[in-house]
């Protein structure tokens, strides 16, 4: 890799892996609590409506945060029928009240057992470190198993399996996984360690990674994000998907607006 193209990339980094990212990303979602389930609840759920605009995506965070009376990991566990009706009137882009409803029975049934959303990515030995692919394909597996789970809804959650680039799964990896002093990513997530995460792909990602010639040109897919993430890992073999927030900034940012 050129060197100026290095030289860019660490800057790109540590300029948009700052505090002042937060106030106009998704990611302010979760930072809006210090629970770590709410964390994980919201943090997965505008992770996975994050396609459009951000102040939409934003704004419809906020109303499922409301439907929960503000505490999400409580409304999950403790809820009533009657609460849910609240949520028929939910809708944004292609996510309907059927696919709110499915994540909510999901997160009641895995918290019921479990303390921590990771635990559906981990495997089956506690003391395994499995791939990021297979920790993926094992949620996807885990979440929707449950006869009543709507088909509708398997495209709102991608998986390897399906050859998906999976970019908005492994966003919310990263902020779950990754941890530094910039205090973007929360790192409350052990184990899956930052070095096996896979970089999140999408199309401004992906064109700014080919026009750096980071990668070849090609089609946004799963292979398209490993192929990304062995090069970036180049760079950082400990954190290569720190260089997420210079290929998101680069892609679709103006600098003006972070000053």
């Amino acid at each position: 890799m050129e060197a100026h193209v290095i030289k860019l990339l660490d800057e790109k980094f540590h300029f948009f892996n700052h505090v002042r990212f937060i106030e106009h990303d998704p990611i302010q979602i979760p930072h809006l609590f210090t629970k770590k389930q709410d964390i994980e609840i919201m943090g997965f759920w505008v992770s996975m409506l994050a396609w459009g605009q951000r102040k939409t995506i934003i704004s419809k965070a906020h109303e499922l945060i409301n439907f929960m009376d503000g505490a999400p990991h409580e409304f999950i566990l403790h809820h009533q029928e009657s609460d849910l009706k609240r949520f028929d009137t939910f809708k944004h882009r292609t996510f309907n009240a059927t696919d709110a409803l499915y994540f909510i029975s999901f997160f009641q049934r895995h918290y019921q057992t479990h303390n921590s959303l990771e635990d559906a990515f981990a495997g089956p030995n506690q003391s395994d470190e499995p791939s990021v692919e297979q920790a993926i394909n094992r949620f996807y597996e885990r979440f929707f198993d449950d006869e009543f789970a709507p088909v509708r809804t398997q495209k709102h959650i991608a998986s390897p399996a399906k050859n998906s680039a999976c970019k908005r799964i492994n966003m919310f990896l990263r902020w779950m996984v990754r941890k530094d002093d910039a205090g973007v990513d929360f790192g409350i997530w052990h184990k899956i360690q930052p070095h096996q995460l896979v970089c999140p792909l999408d199309v401004h990602a992906l064109r700014t990674a080919e026009s750096l010639q980071l990668i070849q040109p090609g089609p946004t897919n799963w292979k398209k994000a490993l192929e990304l993430t062995d090069t970036l890992r180049a760079l950082d073999p400990r954190d290569p998907v720190k260089y997420d927030f210079a290929l998101y900034g680069m892609g679709i940012e103006e600098k003006t607006i972070w000053k």
